[in-house]
């Protein structure tokens, strides 16, 4: 039995293993938890270190943008993704396809809402992640750069 995402999960262990696995594979999961699932890989620059950080992504599109969500497994704190991303919205996305510039905006009031419950219809964790908190999760809208 898997051990479930929770907020104390060892993120930085797991996104290594989880990003070896999509880049070795072209973007397809064969084991573990995500054994099938589709993810995308998202690469920030850290915003105090400076350096690029990769972390495996579920997500949805909207359009031709892509849609993830900043849940952290319903922990208090943001991931720190998306804490870089705010500070530089520029962002790489590996798709196992392709790889591609993207710039990260957070979506607002009712894009926000209707983008959440899209993800949430189709992952039902994500519904349980906003339970767990507090804050308002934040949905994040990545718009390919031609």
């Amino acid at each position: 039995m898997t051990t479930p995402i929770t907020p104390d999960t060892d993120w930085n262990r797991l996104n290594e293993s989880v990003v070896r696995e999509f880049r070795e594979n072209r973007g397809q999961i064969l084991t573990g938890r995500f054994a099938g699932r589709k993810l995308v890989l998202l690469t920030t620059i850290g915003a105090k270190s400076g350096a690029k950080r990769t972390a495996p992504l579920a997500f949805t599109r909207d359009g031709e943008n892509y849609v993830v969500i900043a849940s952290k497994a319903g922990s208090d704190t943001h991931p720190d993704w998306y804490v870089n991303l705010v500070r530089n919205a520029i962002v790489t996305l590996e798709t196992g396809d392709e790889t591609f510039s993207a710039r990260a905006r957070v979506a607002q009031g009712e894009e926000r809402e209707r983008l959440y419950a899209a993800q949430a219809a189709l992952m039902p964790g994500f519904a349980e992640y906003q339970r767990r908190t507090s804050r308002q999760i934040p949905v994040v809208v990545l718009e390919r750069l031609s």
